[in-house]
């Protein structure tokens, strides 16, 4: 039976696994977070996946507070750099398929044409920089593949979804930055697509093919048209005023444009993708319910 090793499992990605996996049979998953596993302590990591032996990790934690990765520099590379070199190195040389989760931010935002998997990275933040680290950090072994993503939200824990969902309830007006442009991305969406496929490779209906690949939720859009998306269907009384980004003051710079070209994603791995707003219509339903 097949060992498959989630981290950060109480995160908003991690939860959607959990979930997902439901639909899953024969396979033994394995669900951590902090108070599981410690994936900064590369020795806790070494002596965990000795014990456990898992077939498959999927990295899922992260230190995803872009703001205060300004501040706390050390600590956002603690977690999304140092800990994904300790798994990765603790098996290194092993025939164990490892997925890390990374992120738009490791580009830096001035592209106006989709961004691929090739194009050069250049983080401009604290959270980018330290995501990067990740990324090169998780290819030290020959079978992982890095799955960057962008705009993430889900029914689970904080994110920007919920919090005009709740601003939108309790206010008649809210401003939100027209200016930034990306593809928002529902957790389940890339739940579903992480468990089919590790499902499909093991069940060899396709190859798996280590490297770097983009998912995201098809479309387009600024964090405006989300707002205006999220309150029309909330079915809330609430008025989105669009503002430029230079109006919203945050400790890091977000990038202007971060759409993830998925091509390859979609053709390496047999992969669908929903759009942006339907997606969005049954998370809300969801977390409405």
């Amino acid at each position: 039976m097949p060992v498959i090793l989630i981290t950060g499992a109480d995160g908003q990605l991690g939860s959607e696994i959990k979930i997902a996996a439901l639909k899953y049979y024969g396979y033994d998953f394995i669900f951590t977070d902090i108070n599981d596993l410690d994936i900064t302590s590369s020795e806790d990591v070494s002596h965990f996946i000795s014990e456990n032996r898992p077939d498959w990790i999927v990295n899922c934690a992260a230190w995803n507070n872009v703001d205060k990765a300004e501040s706390e520099a050390a600590a956002a590379m603690m977690l999304n750099g140092t800990a994904v070199k300790n798994i990765a190195e603790s098996i290194a040389g092993s025939d164990r398929s490892f997925i890390h989760i990374s992120s738009d931010y490791v580009f830096d935002g001035t592209s106006s044409i989709p961004y691929t998997e090739d194009d050069v990275t250049a983080p401009v933040t604290g959270y980018g920089k330290s995501k990067l680290a990740g990324e090169k950090a998780a290819l030290i072994h020959n079978r992982s593949m890095v799955i960057r993503t962008s705009w993430l939200y889900s029914a689970h824990g904080n994110n920007f979804v919920k919090t005009i969902l709740r601003k939108g309830r309790e206010a008649g007006l809210l401003r939100v930055v027209f200016d930034q442009t990306g593809t928002p991305t529902w957790a389940a969406d890339l739940a579903d697509t992480i468990m089919n496929i590790i499902s499909s490779v093991i069940r060899n209906r396709v190859a798996f093919n280590a490297g770097i690949y983009h998912f995201s939720n098809e479309g387009v859009c600024s964090w405006y048209d989300l707002a205006v998306a999220v309150i029309e269907e909330a079915g809330l009384n609430c008025r989105v005023e669009p503002i430029r980004s230079a109006e919203f003051a945050s400790a890091a710079q977000r990038p202007a444009y971060s759409v993830l070209d998925k091509t390859k994603i979609k053709e390496n791995y047999n992969i669908e993708i929903a759009h942006w707003r339907s997606s969005l219509k049954k998370c809300i339903k969801q977390i409405s319910s």
